[in-house]
């Protein structure tokens, strides 16, 4: 991995790096700083482009829903998943015959077994990310001017949690078909944490900010749900973003997909050719997103949405369901492809990672080359995109108007979402949760390219009704 150029926007003389002491006047924010002065751009009193009192009022009423609603539908799917066969007609019956409080009584709770399990996990990976070694790199330069510093060594980590977990399943340390048993325990227990880990976030956001990128939205609720600070740190080395996002997060949704299909081979006595696929292209999905880690520091999760409940549960928790459902419900159900459909899925899903990662490759190699790379063979078209920080330096952005970035301003959203009905297709039409993710993923990157495009709107004003002059379309050619 490569260490970031220092580009007009990726670093700037006089920075004080994140990791170190702030100096030469860079103060800690204040808890009277409002979230649109840190970034420039209220869209937390939208969705998907509402704005004013209808916006306000649509996202004031989703963050409470957000937060009442996610823990719970935790719990449904992982029930609906394994103690009713996948059945979701069941869970209505079994809803309207019980009521609320009968299913309250069936909420799973936390046990020992299950707190060591993600207690040692997450120790694990905290370690691994402030021991393994890996190049300095550079964070974008941040709404306050800072310039967060990381230690590249995501890729190691992920080979070296792997080998880990192959080492304790092969000797008999533990069984990771286990998890599959306990999940509806490990899913309270991470309820639990990841709730009162963002209050934690949000009070430490009020009383001892990591850095001047902090500041409260007027609303104690807002402050909650989407945080207080954007590069919350403990002691100067240890990223909490990067350990919520992807180390526990993403790493874990890695770990999570290799314990079902122990769990399958258990209980079938072979791995089915359809658990088979659904885990390659998932792995391989992660391993992409590893091999990239550098750039993923660069996307809106890190340089624009606060350590909060949206980003921090949503990693600790959401990731661990959600996006292991489809390989949950084939625990039980090994559902046999055949080799010509299994071929097919696997070479279509794996086509499209690809062209996801490529995507991304492009901006990045684009961004670090400071313009001069060349793009599908030829000399990239771009708009030089001028703004100003909150400090109020005037910078330069380049806009890659070539390649995939030309084809529609978040083309890379498509391939992803693709890619995620790929590897959710073994569990065939036999369960229809099995594309829930597909179908909450394309709602989270639509709204996610509605809220970019506002905030690339207000950053560059006229360089950006430029850049979608040239570029029309947001995520789908000639569609959408």
């Amino acid at each position: 991995m490569k260490r970031a150029s220092k580009t007009p926007d990726t670093a700037s003389k006089g920075r004080e790096p994140l990791s170190e002491p702030h100096t030469n006047g860079v103060a800690k924010a204040s808890n009277k700083t409002s979230w649109a002065e840190s970034n420039g751009i209220g869209d937390r009193d939208g969705f998907m482009g509402l704005s004013g009192a209808a916006g306000h009022a649509v996202a004031l009423l989703g963050t409470v829903v957000l937060l009442v609603g996610c823990p719970a539908f935790v719990f449904v799917l992982w029930y609906i998943n394994c103690r009713l066969d996948g059945s979701v007609s069941e869970f209505v019956a079994l809803a309207a015959r019980e009521g609320a409080v009968g299913l309250w009584q069936r909420w799973p709770t936390p046990t020992a077994e299950a707190w060591a399990i993600i207690g040692t996990f997450g120790a694990v990976e905290a370690f691994l990310q402030l021991a393994l070694p890996g190049k300095k790199f550079l964070g974008p330069v941040s709404p306050k001017g800072n310039v967060p510093v990381y230690k590249a060594n995501g890729m190691q980590a992920y080979v070296t949690t792997l080998v880990l977990f192959f080492a304790v399943w092969g000797s008999g340390i533990y069984n990771p078909a286990r998890v599959y048993d306990l999940m509806g325990e490990i899913l309270a227990a991470l309820n639990i944490f990841s709730l009162l880990f963002c209050l934690f976030l949000n009070i430490k956001g009020h009383v001892a900010p990591s850095s001047t990128d902090s500041g409260s939205t007027g609303s104690l609720l807002y402050d909650y749900y989407w945080g207080m600070e954007l590069y919350p740190r403990i002691g100067r080395s240890f990223d909490i973003k990067t350990w919520t996002n992807c180390r526990v997060g993403m790493m874990g949704w890695g770990i999570l997909i290799l314990c079902y299909a122990a769990k399958q081979v258990e209980e079938a006595g072979f791995l089915s050719d359809s658990m088979a696929v659904s885990v390659i292209l998932m792995h391989v999905y992660i391993a992409k997103f590893f091999w990239w880690e550098t750039g993923y520091w660069k996307t809106m999760d890190i340089m624009h949405d606060r350590a909060g409940y949206y980003i921090c549960w949503g990693c600790l928790v959401w990731i661990p369901s959600m996006y292991t459902s489809p390989t949950m419900f084939l625990v039980k159900h090994p559902m046999v492809l055949g080799p010509t459909l299994t071929g097919a899925v696997l070479a279509a899903g794996l086509l499209c990672i690809y062209i996801n990662y490529d995507a991304d490759r492009q901006r990045q190699v684009f961004r670090e080359s400071n313009g001069k790379a060349l793009i599908w063979g030829r000399k990239p078209k771009k708009i030089e995109a001028q703004y100003t920080t909150a400090d109020g330096q005037t910078k330069t952005s380049l806009l890659l108007v070539s390649g995939w970035w030309g084809v529609s301003r978040h083309f890379h959203y498509l391939p992803e979402i693709l890619a995620s009905v790929f590897w959710s297709v073994p569990a065939q039409t036999d369960y229809a949760m099995a594309y829930l993710y597909s179908a909450y993923l394309t709602i989270l990157l639509v709204d996610r390219a509605f809220r970019d495009d506002l905030r690339c709107a207000s950053k560059y004003g006229k360089h950006w009704v430029e850049y979608c002059r040239q570029v029309p379309h947001k995520i789908v050619p000639y569609i959408f």
